[in-house]
């Protein structure tokens, strides 16, 4: 009697946690979190009124000071002005701001994709889109398809050069930080080591005082330089882009900032309905061909 009743409780308890385990798997379980998924459509998470940036209501961008022509008119980056402050506007406009929202800062060239927490929602200044720097900050698509340039002074022996071999032995120079400096190294890889400058002011004056043979620049500004500034300086030649993928400028925002795809769809839009083609040639229709150095 009592192995029977033993045998019972038995096997009533393994019906039950059957049951249990089969209303446990039939049983719906935990939804995702709120905050883990879109709050609305692409379009609704990029309206103004929903970007979280750096002050509410206003657009945030950074760029170097001097702000260099041609990406900048006479040193003023809120004038609306040149090729990078054209740009921003535009993708402010797109992304819904106003000219009068945009609040302009100041930040050094190596310090806008250093790095740590930035204090911009993104910055414009002639920042060339690599792997190494993603590592750091993110960027947009590309605003700007460029080339690297070699100025030199018109009675320079290097401004005869007509091959990268023939600027393997004159001293070259460039603003630290650049993909020009990195052209000099890594597709010249000149006998002497290169000058590195903090800015381009002092990689002109260089150039104009004989401390440097010849200086790298992107095309547009080698332009700007030889019309402008340094008329007794010519373009030599210009690099071909390395690995056969044109270098980009980029926008550059804080690393894992909720602001990247918005900024991205932004320039893409403009990208495709013309207005970047209509602001290039507008502010950089002077940055025609120049001799391509192999």
């Amino acid at each position: 009697m009592h192995l029977a009743q033993r045998a019972l409780r038995r096997a009533a308890s393994t019906a039950t946690v059957a049951l249990l385990a089969v209303a446990v798997g039939c049983a719906p379980q935990p939804e995702e979190k709120a905050s883990d998924k879109p709050s609305g459509s692409g379009a609704e998470a990029c309206a103004k009124g929903e970007l979280g940036t750096e002050a509410s209501g206003k657009l945030t961008i950074a760029t170097d000071q001097p702000a260099y022509e041609p990406w900048f008119k006479d040193d003023k980056p809120a004038n609306g002005e040149g090729f990078e402050s054209a740009v921003a506007y535009a993708v402010a406009k797109q992304l819904g701001y106003d000219k009068g929202d945009a609040v302009w800062q100041s930040v050094p060239f190596n310090k806008a994709f250093a790095p740590g927490e930035k204090t911009f929602d993104f910055d414009i200044n002639q920042v060339s889109i690599s792997d190494e720097r993603k590592k750091a900050v993110d960027f947009s698509s590309g605003y700007y398809d460029v080339r690297q340039a070699v100025i030199a002074l018109k009675d320079s022996k290097a401004a005869k050069a007509k091959s990268i071999a023939d600027l393997k032995g004159v001293k070259l120079g460039a603003q630290v930080g650049t993909t020009s400096l990195n052209y000099i190294n890594d597709v010249v890889k000149p006998t002497e080591q290169p000058a590195a400058y903090a800015k381009n002011d002092q990689a002109k004056s260089a150039l104009k005082n004989g401390q440097v043979d010849a200086i790298v620049v992107d095309l547009p500004t080698a332009f700007y330089i030889t019309a402008a500034e340094v008329t007794d300086a010519r373009i030599v030649g210009q690099f071909e882009n390395q690995g056969g993928t044109p270098e980009q400028f980029g926008l550059v925002l804080d690393k894992g900032s909720a602001l990247t795809s918005c900024v991205t769809d932004a320039v893409d839009a403009l990208r495709e309905d013309g207005t970047l083609a209509a602001v290039e040639k507008q502010w950089l229709s002077d940055a025609v061909d120049a001799p391509v150095l192999k």
